[in-house]
């Protein structure tokens, strides 16, 4: 790996564009590095992870209204849509944003935390969709989803967004292009100035991410990579990009990010070195903020060490800084302690997360966000009397740079009302790679087989997931046998018209 140094370049002294950092991406994604069998592995589990929560959100209302713009752009040789006929194609802009919207919904698929935030598997229904309507291969997806994956990662390691309240997709739209470009095979300079081009055209404020919290949550990776393999096309035909878009004196860095005295480290692979990654990253077991993953398993265990829940007094939760600040008590959002609240909101709320999984010992990512289940009178009263705290501690931990050692977990102590106290540690999520039961290739494939129970078909279950394992023997123009179709029956209709 190479630590690269970024910083704004005053305009009266013109920077190369060999040392900039989009260059440096569009290096990497161009170059002819040999794929990494365990990368390889891992691509094909986060297809399926993918497929299980795209599936299972099919008739959730922003995918319903995503698939319906997506419908108005048929095309002859395009891309599939999730539980659409694999007859049928689409313009593979928008066949990446229905599928994106739908795999992005329920906020169930994998996560990498570090500088920033980010859901690398937003990354694979652009690439997808492009694959099958440029007539890819098997292997040339694997290519550019491990090479997206290696981008986003770093990218995320290197520049927090969040700081400056600018939603993380930023990171996305650069990622989905040097994915798109790997997977292409095109020259650096295409790449390089497609980069440019998504960077600019994904930067957004956090607010989606704050307060009564809506489906544009579900939209916005969508949004970036419909941008990002816009930004592709028009590289292509001959057109060029706001550069340096990361050091320029009036550009993201400069003017909306640490500004001009900034200087961000961004780690990268050597050119031509082995991309590894999305070995890096993480599902979800549970279908909830990342950070709610590892105190959803302290929850589980502290019920089965109370006999009566109505004995509880007070819950403290002592964790790290972006735990506490983003999900918890620190956000200062009166709608996470709200039962009226939106799913969008409640899975952002550790204190519902909390108190719901230490109530029922379990999670499901439908029923546990149901109206009535937020509004029950006993799991309100848990609720409200849960407090977070930043600890050091923890966030120091969060921060460790060594990913056995980094830490997304917490401290819980319940008081119950007769002073007895009940503490409960732990690290990392359970299903964490470093956790107590690691996510395996069984994991990913009874996840899928849960969350499309009664959707679809077993013989299209088994088509699935044995195209998906043996996906580096599927041909060009054979990429479509990755769709899900369903039943015509089961998808609902938004009936609302809109432009297209």
């Amino acid at each position: 790996m190479i630590l690269h140094k970024v910083k704004v370049c005053p305009s009266n002294i013109k920077l190369p564009k060999q040392k900039q950092l989009a260059w440096k991406i569009a290096e990497i994604a161009s170059d002819s590095a040999k794929l990494n069998n365990k990368s390889i592995e891992m691509a094909i589990n986060r297809i399926i992870d993918n497929s299980s929560v795209a599936i299972a959100s099919l008739n959730r209302k922003s995918v319903l209204s995503s698939r319906e713009m997506a419908l108005a752009h048929p095309k002859k040789n395009g891309a599939t849509l999730f539980g659409v006929s694999s007859k049928l194609k689409f313009d593979c802009e928008w066949a990446a944003w229905s599928n994106n919207t739908a795999v992005r919904d329920l906020d169930f698929h994998d996560t990498f935390l570090a500088a920033d935030y980010s859901h690398p598997g937003d990354n694979i229904p652009p690439l997808l969709a492009v694959a099958q309507q440029k007539n890819r291969s098997g292997l040339d997806l694997l290519r550019g989803i491990i090479t997206a994956y290696e981008v986003q990662v770093s990218l995320v390691k290197g520049i927090c967004l969040h700081k400056h309240k600018v939603d993380h997709i930023a990171h996305l739209g650069p990622s989905v292009v040097a994915g798109v470009g790997s997977m292409l095979k095109l020259n650096t300079e295409t790449i390089y100035q497609a980069i440019q081009q998504a960077l600019h055209t994904t930067i957004s404020t956090r607010q989606s991410r704050k307060g009564e919290i809506s489906s544009w949550k579900a939209y916005a990776p969508a949004h970036a990579g419909k941008l990002a393999i816009e930004a592709v096309d028009r590289v292509m035909r001959g057109e060029g990009a706001p550069s340096p878009i990361y050091e320029g004196e009036d550009s993201v860095i400069a003017r909306i990010l640490d500004g001009k005295k900034a200087l961000y480290k961004i780690p990268l692979p050597k050119k031509n070195e082995e991309k590894k990654a999305i070995l890096e990253t993480y599902t979800k077991e549970y279908s909830a903020e990342y950070q709610a993953q590892a105190l959803i398993d302290i929850a589980k265990k502290i019920k089965k060490k109370i006999n009566n829940l109505n004995q509880i007094k007070k819950i403290d939760i002592y964790t790290s800084h972006h735990t506490h600040n983003v999900i918890g008590t620190g956000a200062n959002d009166p709608q996470k302690m709200d039962p009226n609240s939106s799913r969008e909101t409640l899975d952002h709320s550790i204190m519902y997360i909390f108190a719901v999984a230490l109530e029922d010992g379990k999670w499901h990512h439908v029923k546990s966000y149901t109206k009535s289940r937020a509004k029950r009178k006993s799991t309100i009263k848990i609720w409200r009397s849960i407090k977070t705290h930043e600890d050091k501690k923890w966030t120091k931990k969060y921060h460790d740079p060594n990913p056995k050692k980094k830490s997304f977990g917490a401290k819980t102590i319940v008081t119950l009302k007769n002073g007895k106290k009940i503490i409960e540690s732990l690290n990392k999520a359970d299903a964490h790679p470093y956790g107590a039961r690691p996510f395996k290739r069984n994991n990913y494939i009874n996840k899928f087989l849960i969350l499309t129970k009664n959707i679809i078909s077993r013989k299209e279950s088994d088509k699935f997931l044995n195209n998906v394992q043996k996906i580096k023997k599927l041909k060009s123009g054979q990429l479509f046998k990755l769709n899900i179709e369903v039943r015509k029956s089961y998808l609902k209709r938004n009936k609302k018209k809109g432009i297209f």
